[in-house]
């Protein structure tokens, strides 16, 4: 007798129901889109990060899409929702790809990393060091070649991993054993809601998106464009409105010691807390506010003994860090992990238990090797055949990396058995257990610092080890993207096709952009004000781990910044916490948002957030109504574009001056 499924996993899959065919998505259209994208909104991502750090991936995705909708409405054209969400693939691929570079070239001249003694340790595969070669600005030289190349096929191994074990725990757990992967529907009806709507006449969508791409140019042109257009026409830049807040740590410390305490007043923060969850931002929000009364306490109490008063925000956090904030925080990751597996096995017996009172679903082992006709599937050995190509080449090459290019050890070899144990044993475990988390109750099965604790564990020395592409990955994002696609009803040879046309554009655009905003000036320098206020500090905190790995006094900074006994009170305040707010049954997003919110909140972004959250639940709700959850998100990539359009003008006109100094006389 058949057995029946369980009601709720049937609920979960009828969201949005499989389609009964499957069209091709990839189009030479997209394709142009999609180099519109690398060409003018990749550049301006990138130069915004570092000037203002903001990010408009998600908002460029979708700022291309509804372009392309509304450019087809008006020549009478209807869009198929895989031609849809593969232009939104591909535009989401190049945004991502321009990072990287910039960043290798500044580790390792971090002065941070060089107090640490740590610079010294870092491969020359990774990044040259010689301050020659670095004062050049320039990527197209000798000594980037092996850092570039090494970058560019670890970049093609990540693409062709799409198609390997996240592919095979898609056909695992959707196909046999058809599990619902309930946010798998979230990203697909976004594309379905404007394949429908680009053949009908209401233009909503357009007019709230043209509004917010107004109020964005207005907003980017003072904010982004005038200190660009002014610093290159004259010596100093005009700057009204600070970039990227001003620090009033050393007017509040007398109030409140050892609390950094800075301000923005960029406004697309405000914009992007109306489109979080409320309350989110409201935990977050108490989470500031227990910054703000913890830190002194702990100051007083003799704990944050490396804070000085006048020191500013930037070296506040930095000295909070090292007498507290390491250890707390690590105590605070595992505490979420923790909470986050509870919440997720919990959730998971419930469900077996439902399913065990109406019968388990059916384990339909064929599927696996005859999945849907149409759908476009590669044969499951293929998808095997990536997996263990892809991670031999990644266990070899780290290992001749780490222990046979990287200088003089100063202890034993990295072990080749931790990096098999890495790939082909913890990699297909933790991606099988995630995935399945992710199809029955949307959520991961995260596990922190496990990388980090086997590489202190392991003996190496050096630093090699944390730069090098170790084989340490979870694919359950990868299989519920591949669900997303099937519900789209999009073929899976599009996105292959996509990705032979993605690859040298990501490879090109990766270099050339780099190249181009080095040229520029100094990354981070005063130009470039959020990397030149940030980059410093995350480099320390990096190097803090690092150092856990280095010979001799190179290690101190671990030794003293980690404490165990802090780690476990950070750990037990974040379960009690969570006790707490959940013996009162309060939103999860709350307990979650003051959990993470411990971690030492900082007030540039919480607080413009966190007023965003507050006009858009109790201000743009009551006015629009059931529709402004649809309004606001449309408005705010709309900001975001306008925003995005403000800087490439300032950019171009910071292009053109640099064209100009470099003209022969």
């Amino acid at each position: 007798m058949a057995m029946r499924e369980d009601k709720e996993i049937q609920e979960f899959r009828n969201i949005m129901a499989e389609p009964d065919s499957y069209e091709e998505g990839f189009s030479w259209r997209t394709v142009i889109m999609a180099v519109f994208v690398g060409l003018f909104m990749a550049p301006a991502q990138k130069y915004m990060q570092l000037v203002a750090g903001l990010q408009m991936g998600p908002a460029a995705r979708w700022v291309t899409v509804i372009l392309y909708v509304e450019i087809c409405r008006r020549a009478f054209t209807k869009l198929k929702k895989p031609e849809l969400f593969i232009l939104s693939y591909m535009c989401g691929a190049v945004i991502s790809s321009t990072g990287g570079l910039l960043w290798r070239q500044f580790i390792v001249q971090s002065e941070e990393l060089r107090k640490m003694g740590i610079i010294e340790y870092i491969p020359g595969w990774y990044a040259p060091r010689d301050p020659d070669v670095l004062a050049l600005r320039d990527f197209f030289i000798p000594e980037w070649l092996v850092p570039i190349g090494l970058m560019v096929l670890t970049r093609f191994l990540t693409r062709l991993d799409h198609f390997g074990l996240g592919y095979v725990m898609f056909r695992l757990t959707s196909d046999v054993e058809r599990l619902p992967f309930p946010m798998a529907p979230v990203g697909a009806m976004g594309i379905t809601a404007l394949a429908d709507a680009s053949s009908q006449r209401e233009t909503w969508r357009w007019r709230t998106f043209a509004f917010g791409g107004m109020g964005g140019i207005a907003f980017g042109m003072i904010y982004l464009a005038l200190p660009n257009i002014t610093g290159a026409i004259f010596s100093k830049p005009l700057s009204i409105i600070p970039i990227p807040f001003i620090d009033i740590t050393n007017y509040t410390e007398g109030i409140m010691p050892a609390m950094p305490f800075m301000i923005s007043f960029n406004l697309g923060l405000v914009v992007t807390g109306m489109v979080m969850p409320f309350w989110a931002m409201m935990g977050s929000f108490i989470g500031l506010i227990f910054t703000m009364i913890f830190n002194p306490i702990l100051y007083h109490a003799g704990v944050l003994t490396n804070w000085e008063p006048g020191i500013g925000g930037i070296k506040t956090i930095q000295a909070n860090v090292m007498d507290f904030y390491f250890s707390f925080t690590i105590g605070l990751s595992l505490a979420v992990a923790a909470i986050g597996l509870w919440h997720v096995t919990s959730s998971f017996r419930k469900k077996r238990a439902d399913m065990d009172a109406a019968g388990k679903p059916k384990m339909e082992w064929g599927k696996l090797f005859k999945p849907p006709a149409g759908r476009g599937d590669i044969p499951i050995w293929a998808g095997l055949g990536i997996y263990f190509f892809s991670t031999t080449v990644y266990i070899g090459l780290t290992y001749y990396l780490v222990n046979h290019m990287s200088g003089p050890l100063m202890g034993p070899k990295f072990p080749l058995l931790l990096l098999v144990f890495y790939g082909f044993i913890y990699t297909p475990f933790i991606s099988y257990v995630s995935t399945r988390m992710e199809g029955m109750v949307g959520r991961q099965l995260p596990i922190p610092y496990m990388r980090e604790a086997t590489f202190i564990l392991a003996g190496y020395k050096g630093a090699a080890i944390w730069v090098a592409p170790v084989p340490f990955h979870d694919y359950a994002r990868q299989a519920v993207f591949f669900r997303t696609t099937q519900l789209t009803g999009t073929k899976f040879t599009s996105l292959m096709k996509a990705e032979l046309v993605l690859f040298p554009i990501m490879a090109i655009g990766m270099v050339a952009f780099s190249q181009f905003i080095w040229s520029i000036g100094n990354v981070p320098s005063e130009m470039f004000p959020y990397a030149n206020e940030f980059w410093e500090l995350n480099a320390y905190q990096q190097g803090l781990l690092w150092s856990a790995t280095m010979p001799g006094e190179a290690a101190a900074p671990f030794r003293e910044a980690f404490k165990l006994p802090v780690l476990l009170s950070g750990f037990g305040m974040a379960m009690a916490v969570f006790w707490v707010l959940n013996h009162f049954n309060l939103p999860i997003f709350l307990v979650y948002g003051i959990i993470r919110g411990l971690d030492q909140s900082l007030p540039q972004g919480i607080i413009p957030m966190f007023i965003g959250a507050l006009l858009g639940r109790y201000v743009f709700k009551k006015k629009f109504g059931d529709n402004w959850p649809r309004y606001r998100i449309v408005f705010a990539a709309g900001f975001a574009a306008g925003m995005g359009l403000a800087m490439m003008l300032g950019l171009g006109f910071v292009l053109m001056a640099k064209s100009v100094i470099k003209l022969p006389m």
